[in-house]
């Protein structure tokens, strides 16, 4: 069979007896109060979440040619992700083994043969050893290898580059995305290429689980966006958390579409062959524990994920990717083609100002004396799912009041 027969054999994608409901008695209030506020905690959640775990860094074409490399921060940790002469991706840490400098400034760029470090100057080749020492009867002799970049964990998945800093609990990137694998091979994610400015980030008010929160349930869309409501309809829906995974998917719903964004979009959107009939006219989302989404449409994919700053303040970070325009296409599916991907970014821009707002909202109720914790939905049983998630890696979010970190016995510790 080909690969869209062999997808095409599954349960359609619509079956809601997959996403059956929450059960009848469960606890519906969500973390506590304190788990939003407290400093502790979030150096818990830097270490054992977003060191320890795999981080969506970018894709393979990102940097497309030897030399090209982009960088990644997170949680006090700096990669560069690089490519050979060799053609070949590899990761390390942007730390230069003389005084620990970045070896490369800027997020993207290309450094030639060499990485050579702003502050003495000594080099690096691509794959990692060290090339050159400034005044180099200054230093006793180096070792190239041992005396290289220290090279961090990675994986490439379908052209998406994850990198995990220290040694965690997940499986590799492919089995933990197993599940997805056939539906998200009809995408061809490892073909694409960047369609803007490479990488786009932005700083927010709040902190970071409440992004979570926001982005965990889709009970909030026909009250919060009017453009994905009028998009999809009622036909959006989310399934539970599964082995670190959730998947969203959203069929574009019939009849007239008030907005003119979202009435263009639909109108111009072209009839994309190598996907099949339910999936071309669909927004797919597949989420990552702790903090990644991948979405795919039918004119392109990307990614979006948030990094905790501090309590209060979280960085947002993503890319838009597409797959390269025909050139046995004709010009006029083409701009339909470009004229799809600007409406769909539109309409992301427009729901992403909005869910902002929201987590402003959330993460100002945590700071209140009348916050008593959370009434979730039955349609809001993905939250709960994911703090369960959270209390397995930190138990001590299972306490109704934070631990007192002065006590020998606190359980700010991990599980």
């Amino acid at each position: 069979m080909t690969r869209m027969e062999s997808f095409n054999a599954a349960p359609p994608a619509l079956d809601k007896s997959q996403i059956s409901g929450a059960p009848k008695q469960w606890d519906r209030s969500g973390l506590p109060a304190w788990a939003y506020t407290s400093d502790e905690q979030l150096e818990l959640e830097r270490d054992l979440l977003f060191r320890r775990h795999w981080q969506l860094a970018g894709h393979v074409s990102n940097a497309p040619d030897p030399g090209n490399y982009f960088c990644f921060d997170v949680a006090g940790e700096r990669a560069i992700i690089v490519r050979g002469k060799d053609n070949q991706i590899r990761a390390f840490h942007n730390v230069c083994r003389h005084r620990g400098s970045r070896v490369v400034v800027n997020e993207t760029g290309t450094c030639g043969s060499a990485m050579v470090c702003p502050f003495h100057g000594w080099s690096f080749n691509l794959d990692g050893t060290l090339r050159t020492v400034a005044q180099p009867k200054s230093v006793p002799a180096l070792d190239p290898v041992e005396h290289g970049l220290v090279p961090v964990e990675f994986e490439i998945w379908h052209g998406f580059v994850f990198v995990r800093f220290q040694p965690g609990p997940q499986l590799a990137v492919k089995d933990i995305m197993a599940r997805h694998e056939a539906e998200i091979a009809l995408y061809r994610s490892s073909e694409a290429e960047p369609t803007s400015n490479t990488f786009w980030s932005q700083q927010i008010g709040s902190n970071w689980k409440c992004v979570r929160d926001v982005d965990n349930e889709g009970y909030h869309v026909p009250m919060a966006h009017p453009g994905l409501q009028d998009l999809y309809g009622n036909n959006y829906f989310d399934e539970h958390w599964s082995d670190g995974t959730t998947r969203s998917f959203a069929p574009i719903g019939d009849g007239h579409k008030r907005l003119w964004s979202v009435r263009a979009y639909c109108n111009i959107l072209p009839d994309i062959g190598y996907l099949p009939e339910s999936h071309r006219r669909a927004w797919l989302y597949i989420g990552m524990f702790p903090n990644t989404v991948l979405y795919f449409y039918p004119e392109g994919l990307g990614f979006y994920q948030e990094f905790p700053l501090a309590t209060d303040r979280t960085m947002l970070r993503g890319c838009a990717y597409g797959l390269p325009l025909s050139e046995t296409a004709d010009a006029g599916f083409n701009r339909r083609i470009q004229a799809a991907r600007y409406l769909s970014a539109r309409i992301d821009n427009d729901t992403a100002a909005e869910d902002i707002q929201l987590t402003v909202w959330s993460n100002e109720a945590a700071h209140s004396s009348g916050f008593q914790g959370f009434i979730l939905s039955d349609l809001e049983y993905g939250v709960k799912q994911y703090h369960d998630q959270l209390r397995n890696v930190i138990p001590a979010l299972n306490q109704a009041k934070a631990p007192d970190r002065h006590s020998p016995d606190s359980s700010f510790k991990s599980g």
